[in-house]
C-alpha cells in the first residue's frame, strides 16, 4: 500500500464500520480499515472484489501512515472505554490539523471531554451521530456532526457524499461545537423510544380491543404508511406483523418474548431533560416501560393476584360510548387509533425538539432545529413525512420553544384530541397498558392549560418547608405560618 494513498481511515469492523467503509468506497474515496483483532479485518476484505477501494491495515501505525494529510479517521467502536482506548492509540500518531470522528453512541459529555483533550494537541474531534442502522450505513445514513467547525470542513466532502438524501439534499449538517452532534443523536434516540412505544400501543389496541389479527393490523399500518403516518417505523411495523415463523408457521412476532432491550440513549435523554427541567413524558414513559417489560415473572404473579391471568392481563370490554349530543352508540374504530397515533407522534416530536431548544442555549450549541428536522428526513430511524411539517414550523419560527405553539401543528393535534382521548378511555376501561398514549394526552392537556393546581403544591411546600410562594395580586415572595394563620413577607 502506498503511503498517503487513502482518503479516510475507519477503525472498528463491526456491522456499522464495515458498511460505512463500503459506502465510502462506493462514492469514490479510498478507505483504509483497521480492527484491533486482525482476523476480523482479514475476513472482511477477503470477501471484497480486488478493485474495491478498501485497503486493510493491521496496526494503528499502518493505518495512520496510509492516509493523505490532513488525516481523517472515523472510529466505529463500542461507546465508553473502547473509544478512549482507540483515541489514546491514534492520538499519539496523529498530527495537528488531523481529524478524529467518533461515530458511536457516546455520551455527549464524554465527547466534550475528549474533544477538549485533543484540541490541546491541535487535533480536531467530531462527535458524529449516525442513524439508520446497518442498511443506512451501507446506502446512506443521517449524520449529525458536532465539534470544531474547521474539523467539519475537513471531512465535509466525504460526509455529504455518503449521507442519505431527502429532496435532493444530503442528510448531514454541521450542528454546533462540543458535544452537539452526539446530543442531537441522543435526543433522536429518545424520540425513537417514544414513537416505538406509541406504535406498539396502537398495535395492542387493534389486537386486543378490536380483535384484529396480525395480517389485518399489518395491512392497516401499510395503508397508514401511504398517508400522513408515512414513516420508517410504521413501514417496518407492517412488514414485521405479517412475517411468518419458519419453525411454527405462525406469526413470527408472536414467538418473540415481550421484553425490549435498550442501550442507554433513551435513559440519557430522560436524565438530561430532567437536569434541564424540560418535560419529556413520552420519552420517560418509553424508558420506564422497557424496564417494566423485563419484569416478566413479577407481572405474571401480579396478573394472578389481580385475577386477570385468564384474560391475557386485561378486563372485559366496557360498555359502548355515546357521542356527545347524539344517542347512537359508538365503539372504538381503527380510524380513532390512526388519528390518535398521529396526534401522539406530533406531541412526542414536540417534546424532543423542546429539549433540543433548551439544551442549545444551556450548552452553547446554537442548534438550528430546522436543520435537525431536515437531516432526519432521510436515512435515520425516525424519518417521517411529519418532519417536513416540523421543518416548515421552524422556518416560520426558528426559536420556537415548543412545536405545539405552531398553529398548523397544534391544529393537527387538536382536531385529533378527541380520538386520542377515546383510545385512552378504551385502553383504561379494558386495563390495556397504553402509557405512551396516556402520557401524550396528559402532556397536551397540561401544556395547553391556563391553570394547573400547582398553587396547592406550592402552598404545601410553604406549609411544611417554609419555601414561600408568589401571589397573583402583588409582587414579592410571601410565607404563611399556616398552623397559626399568620402571614409574613
Amino acid at each position: 500500500m502506498n503511503a498517503g494513498a487513502n482518503d479516510i481511515g475507519v477503525v472498528g469492523m463491526g456491522t456499522m464500520g464495515r458498511n460505512l467503509a463500503l459506502n465510502i468506497a462506493d462514492h469514490g474515496f479510498a478507505a483504509a480499515v483497521y480492527n484491533r483483532t486482525g482476523s476480523v479485518t482479514r475476513e472482511f476484505v477477503s470477501s471484497l472484489a480486488p478493485d474495491r477501494r478498501v485497503r486493510p491495515c493491521y496496526s494503528a501505525e499502518e493505518l495512520v501512515g496510509s492516509l493523505t494529510p490532513p488525516r481523517r479517521v472515523l472510529v466505529m467502536v463500542e461507546a465508553g472505554p473502547p473509544v478512549d482506548a482507540v483515541i489514546e492509540e491514534l492520538g499519539a500518531l496523529l498530527k495537528p490539523g488531523d481529524v478524529l470522528m467518533d461515530g458511536g453512541n457516546s455520551h455527549f459529555r464524554d465527547t466534550e471531554r475528549r474533544g477538549a483533550a485533543l484540541a490541546e494537541r491541535g487535533i480536531g474531534f467530531l462527535g458524529l451521530g449516525v442513524s439508520g442502522g446497518r442498511s443506512g450505513a451501507r446506502t446512506g445514513p443521517s449524520l449529525m456532526p458536532g465539534g470544531p467547525p474547521e474539523a467539519y470542513e475537513t471531512v465535509r466532502i466525504i460526509l455529504e457524499a455518503i449521507a442519505a438524501r431527502a429532496d435532493g439534499k444530503p442528510c448531514v449538517s454541521y450542528l454546533g461545537r462540543g458535544g452537539a452532534g452526539h446530543y442531537v443523536k441522543m435526543v433522536h434516540n429518545g424520540i425513537e423510544y417514544g414513537l416505538m412505544q406509541l406504535i406498539a400501543e396502537a398495535y395492542a389496541l387493534m389486537r386486543d380491543a378490536l380483535d384484529l389479527d396480525n395480517d389485518r393490523c399489518a395491512s392497516l399500518f401499510a395503508l397508514w404508511d401511504d398517508a400522513e403516518l408515512e414513516s420508517y417505523l410504521v413501514e417496518i411495523t407492517a412488514e414485521i406483523l405479517q412475517r411468518r415463523d419458519g419453525r411454527t408457521g405462525g406469526y413470527l412476532v408472536d414467538m418473540i418474548r415481550g421484553e425490549a432491550g435498550q442501550l442507554g440513549t433513551g435513559m440519557w435523554t430522560s436524565e438530561s431533560a430532567m437536569q434541564l427541567r424540560v418535560p419529556v413524558p413520552n420519552i420517560d414513559t418509553a424508558v420506564a416501560m422497557r424496564n417494566l417489560s423485563a419484569l416478566a415473572e413479577q407481572r405474571a404473579e401480579a396478573a394472578r393476584l389481580c385475577g386477570t391471568e385468564g384474560l391475557g392481563g386485561n378486563v372485559p370490554a366496557p360498555a359502548p360510548w355515546v357521542r356527545d349530543g347524539e344517542g347512537t352508540a359508538d365503539r372504538l374504530r381503527t380510524e380513532n387509533v390512526r388519528r390518535a397515533l398521529y396526534a401522539a407522534m406530533i406531541v412526542t416530536y414536540a417534546q424532543g425538539f423542546a429539549q433540543l431548544q433548551v439544551a442549545s442555549e444551556a450548552y452553547g450549541y446554537h442548534l438550528r432545529l430546522r436543520e435537525a428536522a431536515s437531516i432526519w428526513q432521510g436515512g435515520c430511524i425516525i424519518r417521517s413525512r411529519l418532519l417536513r411539517a416540523i421543518e416548515a414550523a421552524f422556518e416560520r419560527r426558528p426559536a420556537s420553544p415548543n412545536l405545539l405553539l405552531d398553529s398548523e401543528l397544534s391544529g393537527a393535534v387538536f382536531v385529533r384530541r378527541g380520538d386520542l382521548a377515546r383510545v385512552v378511555q378504551e385502553a383504561a376501561a379494558r386495563a390495556l397498558p397504553a402509557s405512551g398514549l396516556m402520557a401524550a394526552l396528559s402532556y397536551l392537556d397540561s401544556y395547553c392549560a391556563r391553570w394547573l393546581p400547582f398553587n396547592l403544591i406550592q402552598a404545601q411546600r410553604d406549609y411544611f418547608g417554609a419555601h414561600g410562594y408568589r401571589r397573583t395580586d402583588e409582587e414579592g415572595v410571601f410565607h404563611t405560618e399556616w398552623s397559626s394563620g399568620e402571614e409574613a413577607t
